[in-house]
């Protein structure tokens, strides 16, 4: 999980703090001496790092703040001011050209960052936004490259161009751009050759293709579990072919995350995108100040959210008839089963919890919490009933049991204890309806999603 580590030492560093009640300005130093090794522990640019303890040390040692009714809150705060200004404080997006004019962007990057994949997202993206986006297959070495761009374009049912891999990546451009004008595209995205490192002959071929073809923007694309690497090679194409900005892949996979903190203050240039999973959903855009505060263990409710108005699809009448239901503790399996499918649209309920503030639990100990697995079971022994034995958990009687045993390949006594949990939070769920009255409402999700239990 991203920042898994960082998080978990400032959380402790904070705790310390927030346990002294008044401080002193050795207090805040010995501190930030802790928040300056952590930093550095992640991966962030040393130069960075220097600079953004001297920036938070100015504001925070001070009669202002050591004096504050709550000095401990008051440094916190200034923390996540500072790290907010880090990563660029405003949100940036791909820049498009006034009226009917087409956009062309160009992605960059080296291989194995996730560069088509995370093109084809950004497509999907565009289009929901109703956008009609073109995707060009202009990476002409790899094997296979333009059948993956292909593929990645059918799942976000976006138009793909392609020229097999005999013409120049310049020629194809131009001949795409062509192509978007008499089909009424207005974004055209190049996906170019990836590289295994800074490449010269790779290098002029982009700056060949800005010289044929106006590109109005350049994404390069970096996998954030390189580190500081991450940073040099964002440094070094900047440098090449001018950058606009960057989309960090595989944050979900780096415990780290000095990549997020160190680019924007090294190359000046903004991150666009974070790639946070496999699925569409899972390329979120950048928000300096919600990233900041997951990284101080603060939670993200805003992601959270937009996630669910984006991937959670509910009748309005099917959803007051659950509530119902739920408020007389009649939450059968069918509903059950939906809310296990809308967790699984976004991201899974280790996703959720981590977005979740005042949780009270550590990034490092989520996924021991929960076991992806044994939902998967629990979601296989509930598609192994009836659609009569979902909506009536009373009929399942031995053998009923022994058949959905069989039929979610588990043992009976997994789906015994399943139904008998099952029950149990149906109890609780009534009892707590009736402690709150009519003003009770029921444990939701932000954006109306139910946990299942």
């Amino acid at each position: 999980m991203a920042f898994e580590s960082l998080t978990d030492k400032l959380q402790n560093v904070f705790k310390r703090l927030r346990s002294k009640g008044r401080l002193t300005e050795e207090d805040v130093k010995t501190a930030l001496k802790e928040v300056k090794m952590a930093l550095l522990e992640a991966d962030v640019n040393f130069k960075v790092v220097k600079q953004f303890v001297k920036s938070v040390e100015e504001r925070a040692v001070g009669s202002d703040v050591l004096n504050g009714l709550n000095p401990a809150q008051m440094v916190i705060k200034i923390v996540n001011e500072e790290m907010v200004s880090l990563m660029g404080s405003d949100t940036t997006e791909i820049t498009m050209q006034p009226g009917k004019a087409i956009t062309v962007v160009m992605m960059c990057g080296l291989q194995g960052a996730g560069k088509t994949t995370t093109t084809a997202k950004i497509a999907g993206k565009l289009k929901l936004k109703g956008k009609k986006p073109l995707l060009v297959a202009c990476d002409v070495y790899r094997p296979a490259a333009i059948k993956q761009l292909q593929i990645n374009g059918e799942k976000q049912e976006v138009d793909v161009f392609s020229m097999g891999d005999n013409h120049k990546p310049a020629d194809i451009a131009k001949a795409a751009i062509a192509h978007a004008e008499k089909n009424g595209h207005n974004v055209v995205i190049l996906d170019t050759a990836g590289r295994l490192h800074i490449d010269e002959d790779m290098m002029a071929e982009l700056q060949n293709i800005k010289a044929e073809v106006d590109v109005h923007q350049t994404l390069l694309v970096v996998d954030a579990m390189t580190g500081q690497d991450a940073v040099n090679v964002a440094k070094e194409f900047d440098d090449k072919v001018t950058i606009d900005g960057v989309v960090l892949t595989k944050m979900d996979g780096d415990s780290r995350g000095g990549a997020a903190l160190s680019i924007k203050a090294v190359t000046g240039k903004p991150i666009l995108y974070v790639g946070m999973g496999e699925k569409l959903s899972d390329l979120e855009q950048f928000y300096p100040d919600r990233m900041a505060s997951r990284i101080l263990g603060m939670g993200d409710v805003l992601s959270l959210i937009e996630k669910a108005q984006a991937n959670i699809d509910i009748d309005a009448d099917k959803e007051k008839e659950m509530a119902a239901r739920m408020k007389k503790g009649k939450f059968d399996f069918e509903d059950y089963l939906e809310s296990m499918r809308q967790m699984r649209k976004m991201g899974g309920l280790s996703s959720i919890m981590s977005m979740l503030p005042g949780m009270g639990i550590k990034a490092g100990d989520i996924d021991s919490m929960i076991d992806e697995k044994q939902l998967a079971r629990i979601e296989a022994i509930v598609l192994s009933m009836t659609p009569k034995e979902r909506q009536n958990p009373k009929l399942l009687n031995p053998s009923r049991k022994h058949r959905i045993a069989k039929g979610a390949g588990v043992d009976i006594a997994q789906v015994n204890r399943f139904i008998k949990q099952f029950e149990q939070s149906q109890k609780m769920m009534k009892q707590m309806q009736g402690m709150m009255g009519k003003k009770g409402r029921r444990m939701m999700m932000p954006g109306g999603m139910r946990f299942p239990f």
